[in-house]
């Protein structure tokens, strides 16, 4: 097999483009797929200055990777959930890549928030899911961290894969909030909410991992405990298999949607508050970073 661009030997191909590709073309094919999305959904330029949301797994560090690549002013926040061997081995990735990449990194752990307790542990006394509870631990810490030092825009590794997996379950289910705000780009809605952008939405997991392993990104291949069984990961298991059948689906899904958002745009708009404990902006009187907060510090306390 030989490269389309130059006729080396190809080291991958890629179906949904129709494309083979040599070592050094798909370096720049995946750059440009994220130069791509960067220029055509607006997400920054080059005077913003962005943290990267880091985990530990192939999308975040690679594209911290690409953004260093692009010439991007980045930094990376890793947080410690405390998830047992899942975490040290998250840290100990993002803390290699960062040594290695020259990528300047800031690390929180959820238990200086939470008197030292585990997504698991603070799960387990609110009678939360895991998931829901990390959500949204992680988006307010993100947003806080971002905002109080001068970061304007927060980047995540959210991929192609990831993005068609939420939008179809939103579209089984008709959540016409989340179609409406389902985006690449969330802008801020108030002054205290730094822009959060998705650039990765133009790259397939698989061309992602594949970049990850040719280029010496070196990341954590255990999955989140707490994810098994997930509708979410159904739902991309089934979007692979149509992508199986008719290559270039997942894109066109992806796209057509984006293209037609506005369909989905005549639900109400959400009214934001000050939360009364921190002061962030909010639905409700009490954000659920500080309600969760909230019941945990009350259970610890009787």
């Amino acid at each position: 097999m030989r490269c389309k661009i130059c006729k080396k030997d190809a080291i991958i191909y890629l179906p949904s483009h129709n494309l083979a590709l040599c070592e050094d073309h798909f370096f720049e094919f995946c750059k440009k797929r994220v130069k791509k999305a960067i220029d055509k959904y607006g997400l920054f330029k080059k005077e913003d200055k962005i943290l990267v949301a880091l985990s530990g797994g192939k999308d975040s560090l690679t594209l911290a990777y690409i953004l260093k690549e692009l010439d991007y002013e980045i930094e990376g926040y890793y947080i410690d959930l405390g998830i047992g061997t899942y975490s040290e081995n998250s840290y100990l990735k993002v803390k290699d890549f960062s040594e290695k990449f020259g990528i300047k990194i800031h690390i929180e752990r959820v238990g200086d928030f939470f008197w030292g307790l585990s997504i698991p542990e603070i799960a387990y006394i609110t009678r939360r899911p895991s998931c829901s509870v990390c959500g949204h631990i992680k988006r307010y810490l993100m947003n806080r961290f971002g905002y109080e030092n001068g970061f304007t825009v927060l980047a995540t590794g959210h991929n192609l894969d990831d993005e068609v997996g939420v939008l179809f379950g939103n579209l089984i289910n008709w959540k016409m909030g989340y179609l409406k705000r389902q985006s690449p780009l969330l802008p801020p809605s108030d002054k205290r909410l730094i822009k959060k952008v998705k650039p990765l939405v133009l790259c397939a997991e698989r061309d992602i991992a594949a970049f990850a392993l040719t280029y010496g990104v070196d990341y954590i291949e255990m999955e989140c405990p707490h994810v098994k069984g997930s509708t979410y990961l159904y739902n991309k298991g089934l979007m692979n298999k149509l992508e199986e059948k008719s290559p270039g689906s997942k894109l066109r899904f992806y796209q057509g949607f984006l293209q037609n958002q506005n369909l989905f745009k005549d639900s109400e708009e959400v009214k934001l508050k000050e939360c009364e404990i921190c002061g962030y902006p909010t639905t409700s009187k009490v954000c659920t970073f500080c309600n969760i907060r909230s019941k945990v510090k009350e259970k610890i306390k009787s």
